[in-house]
Parts: C-alpha cells; structure tokens; sequence
C-alpha cells in the first residue's frame, strides 16, 4: 500500500472528496481514502449536520469549506482548484456517502499509468444493487443523451473518477449542482480528451443519504442535454471531424516528407557521395554527420508531428569514447532520437531495415550490420569500428514493445560489450511508443524525452555478474528510469 501511495504522489494525483450532510459515513470515507492515498482534499458544501465537526477533527487532510450548500458542481470546481493550487495534475473524486470504495483507487491508477491525460470512470457494478426508480430512470437518461452526443458509452453518473484537472474542459463555467460531472464528461470529449472505463463496486445502504432529487435534477439535466445537443450540432460535430482529418493529414504529411527526403534527397544524395571519389576515414565519418544532421532535421528542427523532442545527457555520458549503447525499444523513430546525439553511433539491424527500398542503401553504407547471421561473425567488425572511436546501439528487447512496457532483456548487448572490452551506457527513451506504436500507423501527440544515463564500467559489470545477470540488472535500471520519466513526464500531458 504504501508503495501505492508513493506512486500516486510522483504522478500528481490526490483525491477530492465533496461531501453534504454525511456526517454517519464520512470519517470511515476519508479514513479508508487516506489508506490509499496520501493526499486528500475533501471538500465541505455547506453541511447542516456534523459533517464539519468530523472533518475538522481529521489532521491529515485539506479540507476546503464554505457555509452554504452550493451544489457537487460547486464543490468539484472548488476541490479541483484547490488540487491545482497545490500542484497536483490528476484528481479522483470520490462519494462521502459511502457507496463507493476507496481501495478500487488502485485500478484508477493502473488506467492512468497506461492512458495519461484521459479522463476514467468508475464503471459501476450494478448487479443485484437496488436502487431508487427515479435515480435509475435518470443515469439511463443520461448515458442516452450522451452517447447521442459523443458517440461513447458509458456510466455517466458514476461520481468515482480520475479526472486530469490541468486540462478538463468546461471548469469555469461548470454549472452548479448534480448535472455538472456529465458537463464535464461531454465538454472535454468535445474537445478530444480520451476517456476510459474501469470497473469498480458500488454499496447502495438503505440508510444511504442521497441528495438526488428525482424531479427538480431530472429537469435540469434535461435541459442540459437539449443545450448540449443543439451545441453539438453546431460545433462539436464540425470540430470533431476536423480532428479526425486533422489526424490522418498529419500522418499523410509526415509520410509525405519521409519518402521525398529518402527518394529524392537523402538515398541518391549518398548514392553520389559514395560512388565518386574513394571512401576514406575522413569521408566515411562526413556521411556519420549527415545521418545525424537527418537525425535532427526530423526530431529538433523540422519535429514530427505531435511530438515535442527532448533530451538530456548525464554529465559522465562522454559520447566521443567508445561503448555499447543499450535502450530499450518502442519506436521506429527511436534510433533516430538517440542518433542526435553523435555522429559515431553505430546501430545492429535486422535483415528488414537492412534490405528497406527506401533508406536500405545509405544504412548498409553506414555500416549498420545485421545480427541475422550471428554477433560472433559481428565481432571483427565491431572490434574495428570501436578502434576508429565508434560506439555500438543494440536494443537488449530484441523487438519493439507494443505498449511501452520494457520487455526481457538478451544477453546479447552484454556479450558484444564483453568481447569488446568496452563500456555499457544506458540510455532511456519515452514517447516514441506513444507516438507511432507498433503495428500502428495514424500518428499520436505524445511528448519525447530522451535521457542518457551513467555509463556502467567493465569493473562495474563485472561485479554484478555474468552477462545474465548484467541483462537483468540493466532492465531493473531502465525500468526503474522510464518509471521515473513517465511520473514526471505524464503530468503535463
């Protein structure tokens, strides 16, 4: 558990609790809230009863109230901005009634590590719960209306959420009582924030304190429905179809720029460089630093679409020494982030990207070789690209992830380094996945980042092991590093 409320901490997420008049099962809310979670915001709306008392009673919370009953949109807008202040990106909110159960955040979180930035709902298991007609008749009304007007299923009524309150839609002019969370579901699907289903269980007390009222917030939801649909209609819809094109003109354009700078510019432009003249020292390391200068001109200076590039090098990461380069592997745009860095990065490819119509030419002339036939066959060439001062990329996975997550690592890049006598440096990638993942071929907005660890010397090695040992310990390490990132990465997404 606590290790559940570490994680939450590092990605930016607390819980806001708005409460009314619950004054028999808030304490045991907010009790089991803060088992999960060390952050929590619960927010008082005015509570007639004990409620306050309790809550002031409670040390480890902030607590957020004002005197008079101003509705759940009220309170959620007052919680979110209290979370913002405080410096969180993510928000659950959760029920002080106790229908909901606060151990399910755990599921809340796991959504969020695999979909950043989306909004996720509590999927409500309704099965043998019985509930009053008119609330029941009124969440069925809702999830109608706004499949109508997303063109999504789901629990719309559900008030057990993750919400990323940095970029929701809608905040300010969120109306004031129980309509305002499908507002909120509605406006930021508009405006093209992913949302998600999990499932999670409901308690439904016969002494329950709902403040639903069946016939004054069925007409208020009603009429937000028939705003939303007329709005909709007029800009919604249109916004929405733009998106959509939006999308597929990005990847069309940045598939556009790929074949006409390896056509045209790239592939015959080292057919020349190659064929006239001999290929010296001198001129094998100028074509080096055109691949790199290509390197940049897509990830720095020209950037794919939807992909904001940076990075950062350890100060220990010297690049003009000799090492094998370990990473892992998401991406096809990923050997051309880590070949920003320098020229003299030499990558092991597989018999596809070697024989590619497209950039197979200048990747032979490179000097990228295939693994296909074995690395020892590898080593004499190795062994004499490292005395010219180049380092070795290998990718320990083998093959691209196909959800980021970093795979078993070959001992493959171990064994090389071994033979070599040369260093291992780390290097971690995040992002690329997210962009274009494998098998995938529509591109995705997603922040890059590429981080250069500490190299790990031979004595260093040697001390953890063999080349066994060595995989499973750098994996630990690459892991541990893409937790980081993506912690801090995925706040601001």
């Amino acid at each position: 558990m606590e290790n559940q409320r570490k994680l939450l901490k590092n990605r930016g997420i607390c819980v806001v609790i708005p409460v009314y008049n619950n004054e028999r099962t808030i304490q045991d809310v907010v009790k089991r809230s803060l088992e999960n979670c060390s952050d929590v915001i619960v927010v008082n709306d005015g509570s007639t009863d004990s409620t306050g008392v309790i809550l002031r009673g409670i040390s480890d919370i902030t607590l957020v109230e004002y005197p008079e009953n101003k509705g759940k949109g009220y309170a959620l807008k007052c919680g979110f901005r209290k979370a913002l202040e405080l410096g969180f990106s993510y928000a659950i909110t959760l029920d002080g009634d106790g229908q909901h159960f606060p151990e399910d955040i755990a599921k809340f979180l796991n959504v969020n590590i695999k979909h950043p930035g989306a909004i996720i709902v509590g999927h409500r298991n309704l099965d043998g719960v019985e509930r009053r007609k008119g609330s029941g008749f009124a969440n069925k009304f809702a999830n109608f209306w706004f499949t109508v007007q997303t063109f999504k299923r789901l629990d719309t009524q559900s008030g057990f959420r993750l919400y990323p309150i940095k970029k929701i839609h809608g905040l300010n002019i969120l109306s004031a009582r129980y309509e305002a969370e499908l507002e909120l579901l509605v406006l930021s699907s508009w405006h093209g924030v992913d949302i998600f289903a999990v499932p999670i269980n409901v308690a439904y007390p016969e002494d329950r304190v709902s403040h639903f009222r069946p016939g004054r917030d069925f007409m208020r939801i009603s009429v937000l429905n028939t705003i939303l649909c007329i709005v909709g209609l007029v800009y919604a819809l249109p916004i929405g179809i733009l998106r959509f094109l939006f999308k597929y003109l990005k990847t069309f354009y940045a598939v556009f720029v790929f074949i006409v700078c390896s056509v045209v510019f790239i592939t015959p432009g080292v057919w020349l460089y190659v064929k006239i003249g001999k290929m010296t020292e001198k001129k094998q390391l100028g074509l080096h630093k055109f691949i790199q200068n290509v390197a940049k001109f897509i990830m720095i200076w020209h950037g794919v679409p939807g992909a904001k590039f940076s990075r950062k090098i350890h100060e220990k990461a010297d690049l003009d020494t000799p090492k094998v380069i370990i990473c892992n592997h998401q991406s096809v745009f990923d050997a051309v982030c880590q070949l920003t860095f320098s020229p003299k990065i030499i990558f092991l490819t597989n018999n596809r990207v070697w024989n590619n119509p497209f950039y197979g030419f200048v990747i032979r002339n490179a000097e990228y070789y295939p693994v296909t036939d074995g690395i020892d066959k590898l080593i004499p060439e190795l062994q004499d690209l490292v005395k010219r001062g180049y380092s070795i990329a290998v990718y320990p996975e083998g093959t691209r992830s196909t959800d980021c997550k970093i795979g078993r690592f070959h001992q493959g890049a171990f064994y090389i380094a071994k033979q070599l006598g040369v260093d291992i440096l780390p290097m971690c990638l995040y992002g690329t996945g997210k962009v274009l993942p494998k098998n995938a071929w529509l591109l995705s907005k997603s922040p890059v980042y590429l981080e250069v660890s500490e190299p790990f010397s031979r004595e260093r090695l040697d001390e953890i092991g063999d080349e066994l040992q060595q995989a499973s310990f750098m994996r630990k390490k690459i892991r541990e590093k893409y937790s980081e990132i993506s912690n801090r990465v995925e706040q601001n997404v």
